[in-house]
């Protein structure tokens, strides 16, 4: 699947880590993805987060596809900054998942934001 996302690797995104309902991805904040206010536009925090959790619920196997998914921004990130998001499985049920994704600037440790997204297995 990552090898086909040509979204999120266009963004510098680089994976880290996808196994067993977890995965890691760090993707720097360019100059492309900075607002008015001078920080990273929430909607690249968010695609941060869903890359991640889409790599997270697909990591066990079959097609799985967002179902839903929330974000809350906790603080904001700066040009320059490189951000970490790790999602992890919280509970798999059916052909349903929740998982949680947390994005932090590993420099100083500060959570950037806080994503729960919802999976849903697709039939074959």
């Amino acid at each position: 699947m990552w090898d086909d996302d040509a979204a999120s690797r266009k963004l510098g995104m680089e994976l880290h880590e996808a196994a067993e309902g977890r995965s890691r991805i760090s993707m720097p904040v360019t100059a492309e993805m900075v607002n008015g206010h001078g920080m990273c536009h929430g909607g690249y925090l968010f695609l941060l987060a869903d890359s991640t959790f889409a790599c997270a619920c697909n990591s066990p196997g079959p097609v799985a596809v967002a179902a839903g998914a929330d974000i809350v921004f906790v603080a904001s990130a700066h040009l320059g900054d490189v951000l970490q998001a790790v999602a992890e499985e919280r509970v798999a049920f059916g052909r349903s998942g929740v998982y949680d994704v947390t994005v932090t600037r590993p420099r100083d440790g500060q959570v950037i934001a806080e994503f729960r997204g919802r999976s849903r297995i697709l039939r074959s």
